[in-house]
């Protein structure tokens, strides 16, 4: 006879594998059912882009096939579903869809970004106390709910499109967007920007100094630090200043 342990796991497993017998209980075809039905409904709370891009119908039908291989391993589902903008992009129903997956991540970016931690933005006066010649080995620490998400299509525009967010765009297919994720404050804000900006915040993200940001935004033509800066603090996506080397206190940065 199967220890209580063994029977409650056989059941949980039952429970979105269709393949498992179960109980002979015709309570428990119910409750499968409607454990499946929530998760999909949750997972199309998450991604409403995706499920208005590929209709009702489609996004079900997949919803159900990526609950079933990705279960998820906590009950908060808030948590759930980092792992589904990987497994669209690969679905192969939804390969003529191809910008599908990139819509996946600037969701769950928009998701990550919505329950980041909260951190005060940090004012430009700050910055403006450092020293001019210790300022290229700083590090600008971002917000923690700034996200990027670069894509060779047009995801930002797409998603603005799809949501209502914004009407008439009619975005191009060809032209490649980087999505900027953010919440310094209340409300979670999605934006295209230039590819001189998306270089210099990756790098920024990455824990480079400012030094070497800017050396990647320079790369890219159309770059001006000064401005790149200004609109980094006028947006709140700074949330601290750093040395280049953690653990070396060179005094208060103002």
């Amino acid at each position: 006879m199967p220890s209580p342990a063994e029977t409650e796991a056989a059941m949980a497993a039952a429970l979105l594998d269709p393949a498992e017998p179960g109980p002979a209980d015709a309570r428990f075809a119910v409750h499968r059912n409607n454990v499946l039905v929530g998760l999909v409904d949750a997972l199309g709370e998450t991604f409403p882009a995706v499920r208005a891009l590929v209709g009702e119908e489609f996004f079900r039908a997949a919803g159900a096939a990526f609950v079933r291989a990705h279960p998820p391993e906590s009950p908060v589902l808030i948590l759930w579903g980092g792992a589904f903008p990987d497994w669209i992009a690969a679905f192969p129903p939804a390969a003529g869809v191809p910008y599908l997956g990139d819509v996946a991540r600037l969701e769950w970016a928009w998701t990550e970004a919505y329950n980041a931690a909260e951190a005060t933005p940090l004012a430009a006066p700050a910055l403006a106390a450092v020293p001019g010649e210790r300022l290229p080995d700083m590090r600008l620490v971002l917000h923690p709910a700034v996200r990027l998400v670069a894509s060779r299509f047009p995801v930002a525009s797409l998603w603005a499109d799809v949501t209502g967010r914004e009407t008439g765009l009619r975005p191009e297919l060809a032209q490649a967007e980087t999505a900027l994720v953010s919440r310094p404050y209340d409300v979670v804000s999605v934006r295209a920007i230039p590819t001189a900006s998306a270089a210099f915040l990756s790098a920024l993200a990455g824990g480079h100094t400012l030094g070497a940001a800017a050396a990647a935004g320079t790369a890219e033509p159309g770059f001006d630090l000064a401005a790149e800066i200004t609109a980094l603090f006028q947006a709140g996506l700074v949330a601290a200043l750093a040395t280049e080397t953690p653990g070396v206190d060179h005094g208060p940065l103002g």
